[in-house]
């Protein structure tokens, strides 16, 4: 069912990207003070830190707040195809499995950027070799115990680090050492060292070695893409803007993304 918001007897203007993406033009607030709303974004667990660090400016600009929900990328793609409520989704390529549904507006699809597979190790402890394919090969050999959530549902991340495993001829030798989970592992102790997505290794407790080498590790596409229910186009098409600005990807480089060009 669609959702609909009246705004003050007035019609948000349209935000465009300027200069090539460089800036973006905020839609007109309401007039007479309204009480900001709300524009609902669903969007992967790497995504939080920097769509919160980038929510009061649009916010400030826009009268609207950012409300997200955060999930595995794999989960999130499965919200969309659902019908779950949204009005704009980031989400991990490939998504043409997520078009059928009818819940994406497939012409408003905008890349934000992609984001590697980086190797974490306890913080100060010594920084392996990864960077050579057979460099890795050798480190994850070597270590007792690797962290990362190979068979959760949803986590793409671990898609692509099994992807790297079979590149190596790797697999058989490291899943049985493997434990479930991330850096927090690493940081306990109980792991040697972590693989996840670069931007999802916040744990304060680790130190990012850097990303895998890209000949066995093919950093993943994120794109921002706006749901054909949203409850107003065109604030949704003014956050999706907003998220794809030259602003919004020095933050995610910031975060460990490789923003778009």
């Amino acid at each position: 069912m669609k959702r609909r918001i009246f705004v003050g007897g007035s019609i948000l203007g349209v935000a465009v990207l300027l200069a090539g993406g460089s800036a973006w033009t905020a839609p007109r607030q309401a007039a007479g003070g309204d009480a900001a709303k709300e524009i609902v974004l669903i969007a992967p667990t790497g995504l939080h830190m920097s769509v919160d660090q980038l929510a009061p400016d649009f916010t400030a600009k826009t009268g609207y707040t950012i409300k997200g929900t955060y999930a595995a990328s794999g989960l999130i793609k499965k919200k969309v195809i659902s019908g779950d409520p949204f009005d704009v989704a980031i989400l991990l390529l490939p998504i043409d499995d997520a078009f059928p549904s009818g819940n994406l507006v497939q012409s408003s699809v905008k890349p934000l950027g992609s984001v590697p597979i980086a190797l974490a190790v306890k913080k100060g402890a010594p920084q392996p070799d990864i960077s050579t394919p057979d460099a890795l090969k050798q480190t994850l050999l070597a270590a007792k115990v690797i962290a990362y959530p190979h068979g959760a549902p949803g986590a793409a991340s671990a898609l692509s680090v099994d992807d790297t495993l079979n590149k190596l001829g790797i697999s058989d030798q490291v899943l049985p050492k493997v434990k479930m989970g991330g850096a927090a592992n690493v940081a306990k102790g109980d792991a040697d060292y972590a693989l996840a997505f670069q931007n999802e290794i916040t744990d304060p407790g680790v130190d990012i070695v850097g990303p895998l080498p890209a000949a066995v590790s093919t950093p993943t596409p994120i794109v921002v893409v706006i749901s054909s229910h949203a409850t107003n186009p065109e604030v949704a098409k003014a956050l999706a803007e907003f998220l794809a600005s030259s602003a919004a990807k020095a933050v995610y480089k910031s975060k460990g993304m490789i923003p778009a060009s």
